[in-house]
């Protein structure tokens, strides 16, 4: 099993890069393409996968994040693709993903003092 640091690492990765992609775009571009929210929603899965690995005493060290939710999400998006609301996606990229790159780079500072590469 990989080390904790490194699903965390994983989870900036996939927020940095969906940061990108949203930066690098409008709302209605955004929308109206099919290429980029696929490119959020592998993100997002990635981000999901690597949460689900996460021990249950990091995460409930760090409570205050909504690791529940996020996994959820990445359910959703693994077997509900065609009911997906692309708004929403949108929505999320841009409020709850910052937000999380913030936890995640405290929470892996906090953890694994010595990579300090986040």
């Amino acid at each position: 099993m990989r080390r904790e640091a490194s699903f965390l690492q994983d989870i900036l990765a996939a927020c940095k890069k969906i940061e990108a992609i949203i930066s690098a775009t409008t709302k209605e571009r955004f929308l109206a393409d099919e290429v980029l929210p696929a490119a959020v929603l592998h993100h997002l899965t990635v981000i999901g996968e690597a949460i689900n690995r996460l021990s249950p005493e990091l995460r409930g060290r760090n409570a205050d994040v909504p690791w529940q939710a996020i996994i959820a999400v990445r359910h959703r998006i693994v077997h509900a693709y065609f009911d997906l609301d692309w708004e929403i996606l949108w929505n999320a990229a841009i409020d709850d993903i910052p937000q999380l790159r913030e936890q995640v780079s405290r929470i892996f500072e906090d953890e694994f003092p010595e990579s300090n590469s986040g």
